[in-house]
Order: structure tokens, then C-alpha cells, then sequence
């Protein structure tokens, strides 16, 4: 419905009637319209915090995001409804602000679970996590251009950052 009518301009009312629910009963389901549309992005936020948690210990941090993050990027990618999402996303402003807000924990997650399985300081665990996000935006934006396949992006991303994480943390 989003895609066809736009975002903005489809009512909760208008979803809850076409999946055969009240509104009220769909604001038991997800909190807010916004949420509607990433449906599982909360669950898939947790499930990569248990995935880079269960890599073994002495995998390097950049490593150890760039296998987690990569293979979650394969499962989503291989949903149909992906790029339309992304698309839909980047166009409708309060879909980029709830989005910033799931990242803005999710990259707090994710710093956390590297302070814990490598003793990184909190500065270096923030960076990396920054970096990694950095990576998968840039690769989604070059796959949504049409220019590149979307996990060789991701790939060249990490590899060309590859260097500056080497050891797990920045040179000073």
C-alpha cells in the first residue's frame, strides 16, 4: 500500500482494514505506522548482536562485523520487498528519522558486544561500529544506483577500510 498510494498518504485505518484488523488491534502489533514498515527490523537487530557474540574470540573485530553483517546483508537482500523498502525509506522523511532512531540503538548494541568479546575501548568499539554502518550504507546506496552488485559492495567497502582496522583498533 505504501509504495502505491505513498507512505504519507495511507492511513492506519486504510492498512488495518486491508490486513483484516482493527486499528487498534494493529497498534497492538507495531507501535507506530513507521513500524509497520520495518516490520522485523528489531528482532534482526538482536539476532546480529547473538551472531557477533557467538564469533570466535580471536577473530579480529573489523572481521568479525564484516562476516556478521555481511551474511545478514545476504538474508535481507534476498527478500523481494528489499529494494522497494530501501527506496520507500529514503524517499518519506519519517521513515529516515524512526530508521536513524533503530540504528542509533542498534550501533549501541553492536559497540557494546565489541567492548565485551575484544576489551576495546569505547571510543574504538563506536568507530568501528560507525565504520561498518558507514560501509553498508554506501554499498546499499551503490546497489540501489543499479552499479554494483549489492554483496561485492559491501565487500569492496569493508576491504578498502580493511586497512585502517587491521589490528582491531586505529593507529593514533
Amino acid at each position: 500500500m505504501f509504495v502505491e498510494h505513498g507512505f504519507d498518504e495511507t492511513t492506519v485505518d486504510e492498512i488495518a482494514r486491508a490486513a483484516g484488523l482493527t486499528k487498534r488491534s494493529f497498534f497492538r502489533y507495531f507501535p507506530s505506522k513507521e513500524d509497520a514498515v520495518f516490520g522485523g527490523i528489531d528482532a534482526l537487530g538482536e539476532q546480529v548482536v547473538e551472531d557477533l557474540r557467538a564469533q570466535p574470540a580471536d577473530q579480529p573485530p573489523w572481521a568479525c562485523l564484516h562476516h556478521v553483517l555481511r551474511r545478514w546483508a545476504e538474508k535481507i537482500h534476498s527478500s523481494q520487498r528489499d529494494a522497494t523498502s530501501l527506496r520507500l525509506i529514503e524517499t518519506t522523511q519519517s521513515l529516515r528519522a524512526r530508521l536513524h532512531q533503530k540504528r542509533e540503538q542498534w550501533r549501541q548494541d553492536v559497540a557494546d558486544v565489541l567492548r565485551e568479546r575484544s576489551g576495546l575501548d569505547a571510543f574504538t568499539a563506536d568507530l568501528l561500529t560507525n565504520a561498518a554502518t558507514a560501509a553498508l550504507d554506501t554499498a546499499s546506496r551503490e546497489w540501489l544506483r543499479g552499479d554494483e552488485d549489492r554483496m561485492k559492495s559491501i565487500d569492496r567497502a569493508f576491504e578498502q577500510l580493511a586497512p585502517a582496522f587491521a589490528a582491531g583498533a586505529p593507529k593514533a
